[in-house]
């Protein structure tokens, strides 16, 4: 790991900082990495080569910051993607359908735990047990009906360390038209299923993590439904989502906490006791320098 994190000295020192910034910001703000290169006025390998570099450097700072956390209410959820093609024409191996599993703080808003991979039982179980060594308190954790969260939560906090809910939701048919087709469904009914432990019913909801599924697709050109802007490689979309949640957690400041915090600026991480300031991509850039990521890895 430490060799690998030094070579990327040299490679992330070839662009500009500016240049560098300008990439980041396009890339975070939905654009393709092909509209990337044309507005910054570089090539497309140029751009692609960043993202790898920075999203894996953005994963390593992550690992090791978001940590000792006193998270109180988790609420968790997963998001569907694909990589190289949808799974009814993948065929190679690696394409096909790819999942983001989250898990967001309801009251900081910071996003705590994500795992990209396929949505198997092992990854479930992998997601919750990365979630549960970042947290130092007991906490209150809402999920969908996905029976796995269960096994998954009970092994890792305990039958008696936890107090967990399950929400359901229920959907029926979008209105019928010429655009129905790709219309979400409508929800018609939830229940909410206690699990394990006393989870209070006032905070038992996953809107705040399935808003940050909108922020995702939104920020995220290869999550866009209907675009060509997907992943060719698991690894470059595990890489643009760290990316992502780097700068969702450090450098934009929310508006809920904003405005609890009477008008100061406030990002997820400083409502966590991360950072006192929020970061700017420019920031970002140099914070993330690869010698500074060995001081956490070495």
């Amino acid at each position: 790991m430490l060799d690998h994190v030094t070579r990327l000295i040299v490679t992330m020192n070839v662009l500009t900082k500016a240049k560098q910034a300008a990439i980041l910001k396009a890339l975070t703000d939905g654009a393709s990495i092909r509209a990337t290169a044309r507005m910054v006025g570089v090539s497309k390998t140029t751009v692609l080569k960043l993202l790898v570099e920075v999203g894996e450097l953005c994963s390593i700072y992550q690992y090791h910051k978001l940590r000792n956390l006193p998270c109180k209410r988790i609420q968790a959820d997963e998001i569907w993607a694909f990589v190289g093609a949808k799974q009814r024409n993948a065929k190679r191996l690696g394409d096909g359908d790819i999942w983001t599993f989250t898990a967001m703080c309801a009251d900081t808003k910071l996003m705590v735990s994500w795992l990209v991979g396929d949505r198997s039982i092992e990854n479930v179980h992998g997601f919750i047990r990365d979630l549960s060594e970042r947290l130092t308190e007991r906490v209150q954790i809402t999920t969908d009906g996905n029976y796995a969260y269960f096994r998954a939560i009970k092994g890792a906090f305990g039958r008696e360390g936890v107090d967990y809910s399950q929400l359901i939701k229920y959907y029926g048919s979008s209105e019928q038209g010429s655009g129905s087709r790709y219309s979400p469904g409508v929800v018609t009914g939830i229940e909410a299923h206690t699990m394990l432990g006393n989870p209070d019913p006032k905070h038992v909801s996953t809107s705040f993590v399935e808003r940050q599924n909108l922020s995702m697709r939104m920020g995220m050109r290869r999550f866009t439904r209907l675009t060509n802007g997907f992943s060719r490689k698991v690894e470059n979309h595990a890489y643009a989502v760290s990316l992502h949640f780097m700068v969702y957690n450090f450098c934009r400041a929310h508006g809920t906490l904003t405005k609890r915090a009477k008008g100061i600026h406030t990002t997820p991480a400083m409502a966590a006791g991360l950072t006192d300031r929020v970061w700017t991509i420019e920031e970002l850039v140099g914070l993330l320098d690869p010698t500074t990521v060995l001081n956490y890895v070495s």
